[in-house]
This record gives C-alpha cells, sequence and structure tokens, in this order.
C-alpha cells in the first residue's frame, strides 16, 4: 500500500498530512502541525521563509518516523505570494499579500495596462495584492536587479527540497499574468511592464514528478521519495477534491480565511460583464478553469475570534443568542487587514454588541455568497439548487445554516481537509493508485461523511 504525505501550509498554519488508499477508501492522517503568520519587518508585513522550511522539513521527518516509506510528497499554499532568488540564493524578504506596499503603484500599473486590457487578456479580478502588482512594486524598488528567478512560494518549497525549478500552471494563474487562451504567461504584459521575461519560467501542469529529494534532505529527514507538483494553489488543490461530479453543472465554495465561490468551466470568460462583477478565472488541472469570487472569508470571524478571546465554539454559540439584521460588504478592502477587525465592521453598521457582532459577519458572509450565486447564475443562464462547501469552514453549521437559508440552496458540506485531500489526489494520479482526478472525487464519496443543510 502506497503512502503519500500531502503538506499543506495556510496563513496560519501548515499540516503534514499521510494519506493511501486502502479497499477502495482513501484514509488521512494529520501527522504534523505548526503555526504559522506574517510579522512585520522594517514597516512591512512579511512571511519567514526559512523557518517555514524548517517546518517542512520536521513535518517529513515525522512522517518518516512513524510510517518508515513515503511514496511521494507535494507541498501546496496560498497564491500571489513568492521569493525572489538570485541564482541559488534568496532576495528577502518575501512579502506577504496583506503588505500594503502595492497601493502606491496599482495606478502606475493601470496607467501602462489598464485594468480592462489585464482581465481580457488574464481574466483575473482585481485584488490590490495580486502578483502583477507586487513584481512591479519590487521593480521600482529595484529588487528585480539582481533576481534570476521568481518561485511562487510552494515552488519555492519545493525547490529547496529537491534543487528543481519549476513554474505550476494553477498557481500561476493567480498572478495576473497567465493569458487565459494561450495558458502561459502573457509576454505583451511582461514587455509593457518592463519585467524581465528571463524570470518566467515555462509553466508545468500538476502531476509531473520533479525529482527525489536532495541527498542532504534525504539524509536529514531519514529517508527519500519522489516530489511531486500537485495543484500547489491551495484553492485550486481544494477544488479537486470537491465530489462535485462532471459536466460543470455543481458550484463550490471554498470555505477558510477566505471564501472561493465558484463553479468549474471549461473556458475561461474574461467580458465586460465578469469583470463588473470582480469575478476571477484561476487555472485548474487540464487547462480547466475555476470562475470564481474571491470574498474576505472567516478572516474577519477569526480576527474578531482573536480580539475577544472566544473560541470557535463559544463565538456561534454567542452568536446564535444575538440575531440582528445588520450587514456589510465582507469584500470592502477596510477589511483586508485593519488595526481592528471590530471597530472596522463597528464603523460601517453601528453601535453592535459583542454578540451582534459576531451575528453580523456570518449574516454579512451568507448575503455576499447568495449575490455571488446569483451573479454567477445571471452570467451562465442556470438557477443553482445546491452548493458544495469544502474545506475547514464547512464545519461551521450556524453559517451553513444561514447560507442554505439565505441563498435558497441546499448546502452540502464537506471535506473538511479538502486541499490535503487534493494534494494526495493529483500524487496517487501521478503514482498510478488511481486512473484520474473523476476515480478520486468517487472514493471521497465514499470516505468521509458530507453533511446537508435545506
Amino acid at each position: 500500500m502506497k503512502k503519500f504525505l500531502a503538506i499543506d501550509i495556510g496563513a496560519s498554519s501548515g499540516r503534514h498530512i499521510v494519506g493511501s488508499l486502502k479497499d477502495g477508501r482513501i484514509t488521512a492522517e494529520e501527522v504534523y502541525r505548526f503555526p504559522n503568520g506574517n510579522k512585520e519587518q522594517d514597516g512591512h508585513l512579511v512571511w519567514d521563509v526559512k523557518n517555514l522550511f524548517e517546518q517542512v522539513k520536521r513535518g517529513i521527518a515525522e512522517a518518516v518516523r512513524r510510517y518508515g516509506k513515503i511514496d511521494s510528497l507535494s507541498i501546496d499554499t496560498w497564491a500571489v505570494d513568492y521569493v525572489l532568488m538570485n541564482g541559488e540564493e534568496e532576495i528577502l524578504p518575501c512579502y506577504a499579500y496583506r503588505d500594503g506596499r502595492t497601493a502606491e503603484v496599482i495606478p502606475a500599473v493601470h496607467g501602462i495596462v489598464p485594468f480592462e486590457e489585464l482581465y481580457a487578456r488574464t481574466g483575473i479580478q482585481f485584488q490590490p495584492f495580486n502578483t502583477v502588482y507586487q513584481l512591479y512594486a519590487d521593480k521600482l524598488a529595484g529588487r528585480l536587479e539582481k533576481a534570476t528567478d521568481y518561485l511562487m512560494l510552494p515552488e519555492y518549497l519545493l525547490y529547496k527540497l529537491t534543487g528543481v525549478k519549476a513554474s505550476e500552471y494553477t498557481n500561476a494563474t493567480s498572478t495576473g499574468l497567465v493569458n487565459a487562451t494561450t495558458h502561459e504567461f502573457d509576454g505583451d504584459i511582461l514587455e509593457k511592464l518592463g519585467l524581465p521575461r528571463t524570470l518566467f519560467r515555462p509553466l508545468t501542469q500538476p502531476g509531473a514528478v520533479l525529482g527525489r529529494l536532495k541527498k542532504e534532505i534525504a539524509e536529514e529527514v531519514g529517508g527519500d521519495m519522489d516530489v511531486v507538483l500537485c495543484a500547489t494553489h491551495d484553492t485550486a488543490s481544494a477544488v479537486l477534491s470537491a465530489p462535485v461530479g462532471e459536466g460543470f453543472d455543481t458550484p463550490y465554495l471554498s470555505s477558510g480565511t477566505w471564501s472561493l465561490l465558484g463553479i468549474e468551466q471549461p473556458a475561461a470568460h474574461t467580458d465586460g460583464e465578469s469583470r463588473a462583477n470582480n469575478f476571477s478565472n484561476e487555472g485548474g488541472l487540464n487547462f480547466t478553469f475555476r470562475y470564481q469570487k474571491n470574498i474576505m472569508g472567516l478572516w474577519m470571524l477569526q480576527s474578531v475570534r482573536k480580539e475577544l478571546g472566544l473560541g470557535f465554539a463559544d463565538a456561534e454559540k454567542l452568536a446564535r443568542a444575538n440575531v440582528c439584521d445588520a450587514i456589510v460588504d465582507c469584500n470592502d478592502e477596510c477589511f483586508l487587514a485593519p488595526h481592528s477587525m471590530s471597530e472596522a465592521i463597528r464603523d460601517k453598521a453601528g453601535a453592535l454588541s459583542d454578540g451582534q457582532l459576531l451575528y453580523c459577519i456570518y449574516n454579512s458572509l451568507a448575503h455576499c455568497y447568495k449575490q455571488a450565486l446569483d451573479e454567477m447564475g445571471k452570467k451562465l443562464g442556470r438557477k443553482f439548487e445546491s452548493l458544495h462547501i469544502i474545506g475547514g469552514g464547512s464545519m461551521d453549521a450556524l453559517l451553513n445554516e444561514l447560507t442554505a437559508k439565505t441563498a435558497g440552496v441546499c448546502v452540502i458540506a464537506g471535506p473538511t481537509e479538502a486541499t490535503a485531500l487534493g494534494n494526495l489526489l493529483v500524487q496517487m494520479v501521478a503514482g498510478g493508485e488511481i486512473r484520474n482526478i473523476a476515480e478520486g472525487r468517487e472514493k471521497i464519496l465514499a470516505s468521509f461523511p458530507l453533511r446537508q443543510y435545506k
């Protein structure tokens, strides 16, 4: 029985999960978990990538200690952030997407390449932290002068393990620099913005085997294994695990720090209506697209819970006891990185008790989901009757109930560890354990319980 290691790193924590296939069912066990978060450095928010790599190695060592032989591993993280390289040396810091350094360069970028043109070419919705703006900020700061490569964060960690540099397709599409028709970096955009073409490698589809661990890494962790390129953008991996069937019919909601609501499509929608509604077209396996909207998500709830010193269960209980009508626009940029999330929400919604504040977040998210479903349905000429919620937020009963009621859909919740499972599925296909992702989704449906809310 082959064993596969999914390393799934989020903005607040990372986890190592060992998966295998036995008697037609997928098993998944978490063997290592570590905290993550950005830190302040010289007035900016940055990632401690050296510590991230140390944590990656520790988790691999723990997996080897517990299971002996691991057949392969892969790594996924959030999108848009990257490490600049000068040969084998990092050009630090690695800026975090919540840092405000792009605010002043966005008008400059749009003055060179209007957003209408960016969207028509790439299909990527506007977000102030998109990689295209980060790289232009790096150019103006002179950080690209010595750069020989730029590696998205998971590809950087995979490079540190193998010595092989790669650029994975699904993650690259999040940059706002990949042409939605050619599926390659858009040379015209790069040229207009003065971004060196030599930084951008040919794109590789998920499932490629990068190689084995470097000798010194294998010795350090206690074993060697194949290193596979999964869908390294965590949302791409999560959606691969969603048992939505085939035919591009069922919308999904990947619910975590961010809420990503969308539907798989065979081609990108880069028209004016999609642009006006701020939908994104992020690349998926085999050049499919995730036509989706990025919504602020559980970040708002996580921030307020931290300020109030409440656990998840206590926060939900307090919210249920304080039903109110207050609603805010979860996509307002004031909620991206406020000094106090509670104050930011009250500035928009008015005076609220702590319980009302929590309920307001739940209610606002549900209404944002309804709006996104309505906009997507209008664009595609469909009325959706169900919504498949995956990821950590699928455990949030109150949010699931409000979403079902507000949007008028049947909510199907689960699996919880969707991202890690999608990571594992790509490895299982590469390792010959399953034929394709469709078979993998069937295995997930048979292996993990789902919950319904109507």
